[in-house]
Formats: C-alpha cells, sequence, structure tokens
C-alpha cells in the first residue's frame, strides 16, 4: 500500500520548483493533494492533469485567504507551507512594501495555515514548513529580509511543536541550501557565490527536498518535531 493512502494533503505553493516536486511525490504515494498557486496557472493546471491533484488559486500574502483555503481543505493529514518570496538587496534602498508583503507570505502565512490546519488535524498529523539554510546563516549580503523570514520560521516550529504535541502533531522545518528551480538556476549567477562554501559544488533538485519532506510525513518521523532539517550540499560546513 502507498504510503499516504488515504491521507489527505494540502501544499500552499506547489505549481512549481520544490513545491510541484513534493506535490509529485505526496500524490505518487496515494495522498489526496490539493495546492495553491498565485500567478502560475498553467504550470498549475499541467501539474494537476500529470498527478490528479487538485489546484486552486490563493495569494499567501492574503491572511483570509490563506486562512480560508485550510479551513475549506476539510481535515489534512499533511500541510506543507512551500509559498515564499524572496526580496534581495541593499537594506537601505530595499521598497519597504515589499518587505511587508515578504513578511506576511513567508511569516505570517505559515503561521496562520498551521493554526488553522491544527483546529481540525486528527492525531499524528503532520506539519511541515519549507524555510531556508539562510534562516541559519546569511554568508553574503543583500538577504537580511529573507533571511529575517526564514529565521522567524525556527522559533515558529518550536513553539507549535510544544502547543500540538499533546495530540501527536508533528511541527517541522525543512531548510534547502542551493537547489535548482526557476527561483535559483544551476546555470545562475549565484552558483559562483555558493559554491566555494560548499562540500557538493552542485545545486540540489527539487526531488531531493520533496524525499525529506516525505519522510518527515510518514510515518518513521511520528517522534520527530520542533526541529530544523537541512538539506543544502554542505553549505557552510
Amino acid at each position: 500500500m502507498a504510503m499516504f493512502q488515504g491521507k489527505s494533503a494540502l501544499v500552499l505553493g506547489g505549481s512549481r520548483g520544490i513545491g510541484a516536486a513534493i506535490v509529485r511525490r505526496l500524490a505518487a504515494e496515494g495522498a489526496g493533494v490539493t495546492f495553491t498557486y498565485a500567478g502560475s496557472k498553467e504550470a498549475a493546471e499541467r501539474l494537476a492533469g500529470e498527478t490528479g491533484a487538485r489546484a486552486v488559486m490563493t495569494d499567501s500574502a492574503d491572511r483570509d485567504a490563506v486562512i480560508a483555503r485550510v479551513r475549506d481543505s476539510g481535515p489534512l493529514d499533511v500541510l506543507v507551507v512551500n509559498a515564499g518570496v524572496v526580496v534581495f538587496g541593499d537594506p537601505l534602498e530595499m521598497d519597504p512594501d515589499a518587505v511587508d508583503r515578504l513578511i506576511r507570505i513567508n511569516i505570517a502565512a505559515p503561521y496562520h495555515a498551521s493554526v488553522e490546519a491544527a483546529r481540525r488535524m486528527p492525531e499524528g498529523g503532520r506539519i511541515i514548513v519549507i524555510g531556508s539554510v539562510n534562516g541559519d546563516r546569511v554568508s553574503f549580503p543583500g538577504v537580511s529580509a529573507y533571511a529575517m523570514s526564514k529565521s522567524a520560521l525556527q522559533g515558529m516550529a518550536r513553539g507549535l511543536a510544544r502547543d500540538f504535541g499533546p495530540r501527536g502533531i508533528t511541527v517541522n522545518v525543512v531548510q534547502p541550501g542551493p537547489i535548482d528551480t526557476d527561483m535559483n538556476p544551476a546555470d545562475g549567477p549565484f552558483k559562483d557565490l555558493v559554491y566555494p562554501a560548499m562540500a557538493f559544488k552542485r545545486h540540489g533538485r527539487p526531488e531531493d527536498v520533496a524525499g525529506m519532506v516525505a519522510w518527515l510525513a510518514g510515518p518513521e518521523a511520528g517522534f520527530v518535531t520542533g526541529a530544523m532539517h537541512t538539506i543544502d550540499g554542505g553549505f557552510g560546513a
């Protein structure tokens, strides 16, 4: 039997890159998957057709829309929060509105989605948030706002793990390093910045992250909670 047969999963931010790989993995393992998208309707429709998952448009910058999407998805066995944005640049010159939007998507949405999911989540449910290795370290300038948002997820996960622990609900953060996506392609400019600090001189694959998510969502990870799981090719090791 597939590992997630009969399980219900919601992936916030699932149409491209890491999110799409997670949707594919959970669906392949038998889960009934719903995933959200914002600006990638065609990619979302293709992925839905490929996997049998259900695609729904949701703006993760809109708190009420995020809460409603989680609530309307019914009792969830697995929630994965992957939606996120990147804002790089000199903090003295960055648009404050762009930073506030980053905070809404990268911090507020994971918190509100997790809390709403836990209201109806059965005992032993799984909440998994995609963070970043930048939550642990900042190796070059211009990423302070993004790193702040990913560090915030660590405190959130540790706190919610205690809050939901009596019901057997686990809360974990997966922290990828450089992953080959359209946001950070393997042939892009960032490789020259990060490869010197990596044990493996290459980008990871979205499927690598999806594999870690599947393990955390599965039965073997029932005693793992409030933890950060770095998958970064030895970045800064």
